[in-house]
């Protein structure tokens, strides 16, 4: 709420030559079109005017002697308005969002000094060592100002469940100068200043759980990340002090301040309430009273406290208040303005009295209009006449803040402002609401000692009272507000809320009040008849229910609309008990495709669903679900890598395996994929299944599988080849799971040799560690104390094998080709008619040409060789061949055989027509021959995996080898003819 102060007040004698900053003003107005020389020089004259006059009189703060005639604040407005209108104009130049100079306002019968209270630091976030200290820093930041204990109905009651006040920090003066650091220039600097700060507090959040894992910890954690919020404030208000006023990033810092001030204030709300009600389920129904408590005499105190004890609804009500009133308390702080420094601390309405001494003297006042020629405190009202125009300004100003302490439940903080600024008489009309209570009644005290009678015993009558001067139409609008919220006059009061929350404090109020009222007319034993309240104190008997819909309901526009906001719409169902209605309400913000909640909402609804699943109040699971879902989703795509995996773990494990994977798709260095997996392992999530998913669905990206046969080439690596090459590292990080990881790089070098990509086969294969197959077996062993793999590992293996002798024979076919093409030595060319010296030249080349031939035929031989072994290895390959499953006994993956059985129709044929080629270029047309009996032999039925058009390319080869044989003297089979 606003001050209500006059931001105008009256200025020092002692103002210093502030003509430089006259300059500077007017050079901006100069600028914007509004340059006046002349109001400037009588400016800067006036000034210095005030600071030669102000060596001759009295320093500020200091009492006026006897001897000096003190003018009126009227004429000393008259005085400073030059001034005045001066600093208002630099405060708004440099954009300073409160005064820059701020005076204590002088009166004709003292002055008075304000000294600003620091912002007070909480245990875990000390803005000054965040901000650190200013450079030459002259204002040493002096004591906070202690806040006295809310004095309410059912305050013992409030104690007994440990609740207590919400304390945030306030906001420090403006003007007070802080030192910006590396870290806060760096936020600053960011495009969007308030998220940029705000990023830590999702780990903050985290590290409260952790800290906080036992469910009768559960309250303590409510209250850490109330603290955390508060914290996070704090910072902000830092931020936005440090900023520009009206750029438009800090827009954003902004918003982002007003939502954590909302989720602060209701994670104390749920604290509050809940606690209440989970002990109330504890004690159980306390509603049958005691025995020896029947027929017996209580006091209103005592009938209060009994009612608050067994009275659940009530006892929740006025938690509902105590929270509204800690949660203004805390916007109480940021009022920088107070009344009681700009007025008389002994002596009210001065100017009143002044102008009273002066007609008494005969000396004209120098008002135009009548004003009271008393001065008690019914004289307004009673002669229906004003005060000085000044003490009228001011009186409105102590009204208004007289019931911002009441909003804020600060009532002896009312009383002790009413005191300071002369008006005893009005702290007196603010304490009669204390209920009675004569502790002797019963017995005395220890040593037969009298105890103190506590309240008032005609509270009923000070209540009708208070009822009518609400009523009055003569008084100010916080005057009957104040009045009207001590005596339960909601229609009254309502005038006064100008936000959602004023106005479910006033129904809550009077509510409690009419309750509370009724009980002790019920149950109250008194010597007298109560004072009658109004018809109209018992005519709104409201519901909680029925509250917010009034609410809902309001005739002011802002509050209507205030009723609407999601943290309102939160607290509305919190206070309300209505879990499954609050489920639904964020469910259908989240499944709302159109507007995304912020990420700070979707952070507390998430962490409220896991405190409501902790007491045991969540109900209609699979919305609480999505709400956490929606979290890690959140978190994914803010890129909170080390904080996925425990809120992953919340989620139920089919769940759990599907998010984790999806968020571990995206993490591409390894070492961070080495930490993701711890961080799972310590959430307890099911690492081996998650990697496997991850593998399988990093893997199936793309088309289906398929075989090209029409690639003559070999195929490039692309950039998705190489995502299915890296995804293998999930498996191999674990030992345990080196069978899965030799499965899945099976599945991932199957397609990349569909589709003869042979060179990222290889780099798969290579991401299998040496010893794998060892490992397997050692695991086996382990976990079934036998070496007998079951069929599925088996198989694998025996996959894996396959692949290994594939690859090899290609990469051998390979270095052949490459041999034989392009390593053979070109044979020097016979010089024509050359000289004796290049003939000699041309020998000993032609004879190096010959060693080079020489050893270029040996290492031919044994490549020639090594290769035709390898793609024998392919062709023969033991236990039912290449790309079969020797065990049947185990799983069957028909997708997986669909595959193997492609594989085999691909490349065997390619094997052999390789074979053939380095057969046949290396003049083996004997062995040329003897292939066409390894393809028919029934053993191997090689030749079921040909085609008929690959059969007959097979056959022409081989007539080609019977060709060359015959060119031989050889018989078309080989055989010598001789």
């Amino acid at each position: 709420m606003a001050s209500g102060t006059r931001k105008s007040g009256r200025f020092s004698s002692e103002a210093p030559d502030n003509t430089i900053a006259d300059i500077w003003v007017y050079s901006q107005r100069q600028a914007a079109g509004q340059f006046d020389p002349e109001e400037m020089n009588r400016n800067v004259d006036r000034r210095r005017q005030l600071r030669n006059e102000g060596s001759n009189r009295q320093s500020f703060g200091t009492l006026l002697t006897e001897n000096q005639s003190p003018k009126t604040r009227s004429q000393q407005r008259s005085a400073n308005v030059n001034v005045q209108r001066s600093l208002q104009l630099l405060d708004e130049a440099v954009g300073t969002p409160g005064p820059l100079l701020r005076s204590a306002r002088k009166t004709p019968l003292k002055h008075s000094s304000y000294t600003p209270k620091p912002i007070p630091t909480s245990a875990k976030f000390d803005v000054s060592a965040t901000l650190g200290a200013t450079p030459g820093q002259s204002m040493m930041m002096g004591t906070p100002m202690s806040l006295s204990q809310i004095s309410r109905v059912g305050e013992s009651f409030s104690d007994s469940l440990g609740f207590t006040p919400l304390r945030t920090g306030a906001q420090e003066p403006h003007g007070m100068d802080e030192d910006i650091t590396t870290t806060n220039v760096a936020l600053l600097l960011e495009e969007d200043p308030g998220l940029a700060a705000s990023t830590g507090l999702f780990g903050d959040f985290l590290q409260a759980v952790k800290d906080h894992p036992a469910e009768p910890q559960v309250f303590d954690l409510i209250k850490s990340y109330t603290q955390v919020c508060s914290e996070q404030v704090v910072l902000l208000k830092k931020l936005i002090n440090r900023a520009t006023p009206g750029h438009s990033r800090f827009t954003k810092t902004i918003d982002v301040l007003n939502i954590l001030e909302q989720e602060k204030n209701t994670w104390a709300l749920v604290g509050s309430l809940f606690r209440d009600r989970l002990e109330t389920e504890v004690k159980g129904d306390q509603e049958d009273m005691i025995v020896d408590q029947l027929g017996k005499k209580m006091s209103e105190k005592e009938i209060v406290d009994r009612l608050y004890e067994t009275d659940h609804s009530l006892r929740q009500g006025q938690l509902v208040i105590d929270w509204l009133e800690q949660v203004a308390a805390g916007e109480l702080e940021n009022y920088y303005d107070k009344v009681e420094f700009f007025s008389d601390q002994s002596v009210t309405w001065e100017n009143t009295l002044h102008s009273l001494q002066q007609r008494a003297g005969a000396v004209p006042a120098g008002y135009d209009r009548p004003i009271v020629d008393k001065m008690d405190p019914d004289a307004p009202v009673r002669q229906k006449r004003p005060l000085a125009d000044l003490d009228q300004e001011d009186e409105g100003r102590l009204l208004k803040y007289i019931f911002v302490y009441i909003r804020a439940g600060q009532l002896d903080e009312a009383q002790r402002l009413c005191s300071k600024c002369g008006q005893a008489w009005r702290a007196a009309t603010l304490e009669g609401w204390r209920l009675y209570h004569d502790p002797n009644y019963h017995s005395l005290g220890p040593g037969g000692e009298v105890s103190a009678v506590e309240g008032n015993p005609y509270r009923d009558v000070w209540k009708a009272v208070c009822w009518r001067m609400a009523q009055e139409d003569r008084f100010n609008l916080y005057e009957k507000a104040t009045y009207a919220a001590l005596s339960g006059n909601l229609k009254e009061l309502l005038p006064a809320c100008e936000t959602w929350e004023d106005c479910l404090w006033a129904y809550f109020k009077c509510m409690v009040d009419a309750r509370v009222e009724q009980e002790i007319r019920v149950a109250t034993m008194t010597d007298r008849p109560l004072e009658q309240l109004p018809g109209a104190f018992w005519d709104k008997m409201l519901t909680p229910q029925a509250i917010f819909q009034e609410i809902q309901a309001s005739d002011n526009d802002e509050v209507r609309l205030e009723a609407n906001e999601k943290y309102h719409i939160i607290q509305k169902y919190i206070i309300l008990d209505d879990v499954p209605g609050l489920i639904e309400e964020m469910y259908s913000w989240l499944s709302n495709s159109g507007i995304k909640p912020p990420h700070h909402l979707i952070r507390f609804m998430a962490h409220l669903v896991l405190f409501l699943r902790t007491i045991g109040k969540t109900t209609k699971e699979e919305m609480c679900t999505f709400i956490l879902e929606s979290y890690v989703m959140s978190l994914i795509e803010e890129k909170h890598t080390t904080l996925v995996a425990h809120y992953v773990s919340t989620l139920p494990q089919d769940l759990q395996l599907e998010w984790y994977a999806r968020f571990l798709q995206g993490i591409e260095d390894r070492e961070a994929r080495q930490q993701c997996l711890a961080l799972a392992e310590e959430a307890g999530l099911d690492i081996p299944n998650i990697t496997k998913l991850v593998v399988e669905k990093i893997r199936t990206k793309g088309p289906d599988f398929k075989i090209d046969r029409d690639a003559a080439l070999e195929a490039a690596t692309t950039e998705e080849d190489h995502q299915k090459i890296e995804a293998i590292d999930w498996l191999v990080f674990d030992p345990s799971q080196r069978a899965e990881a030799v499965r899945q790089a099976n599945a991932v070098m199957r397609t990349f040799i569909a589709l003869k990509k042979h060179a990222a086969a290889r780099e798969v294969f290579s991401k299998i560690p040496p010893g794998s197959i060892d490992i397997i077996y050692r695991n086996c062993q382990m976990q079934h104390g036998t070496t007998e793999l079951p069929a599925e590992d088996d198989n694998a293996i025996r996959e894996y094998l396959c692949h290994k002798a594939y690859l090899d024979a290609h990469d051998s076919f390979n270095d052949w080709f490459e041999h034989y093409h392009n390593a053979k030595p070109s044979k020097p060319d016979v010089p024509q008619k050359a000289s004796f010296t290049e003939r000699v030249a041309f020998e000993h080349r032609e004879k190096q040409y010959e060693a080079d031939m020489d050893r270029w035929r040996r290492s031919l031989e044994l490549q020639t060789k090594t290769t035709v072994e390898r793609i024998y290895n392919v062709l023969l390959f033991v236990d039912g061949g290449w790309m079969a499953d020797q065990r049947q006994d185990g799983p069957k993956d028909m997708n997986r055989l669909h595959q193997m059985r492609l594989l085999r129709q691909l490349c065997l044929p390619t094997m052999c027509f390789l074979l053939h080629s380095v057969l046949h270029a290396t003049e083996q047309y004997k062995e040329c021959l003897q292939l066409a009996d390894t393809v028919a032999t029934e053993q191997h039925g090689l030749y079921k995996v040909f085609r008929k058009d690959e059969l007959q390319k097979l056959l022409q080869l081989l007539r080609d080898s019977s060709i060359a044989l015959l060119d031989c003297n050889l018989d078309p089979l080989g055989y010598d003819m001789k």
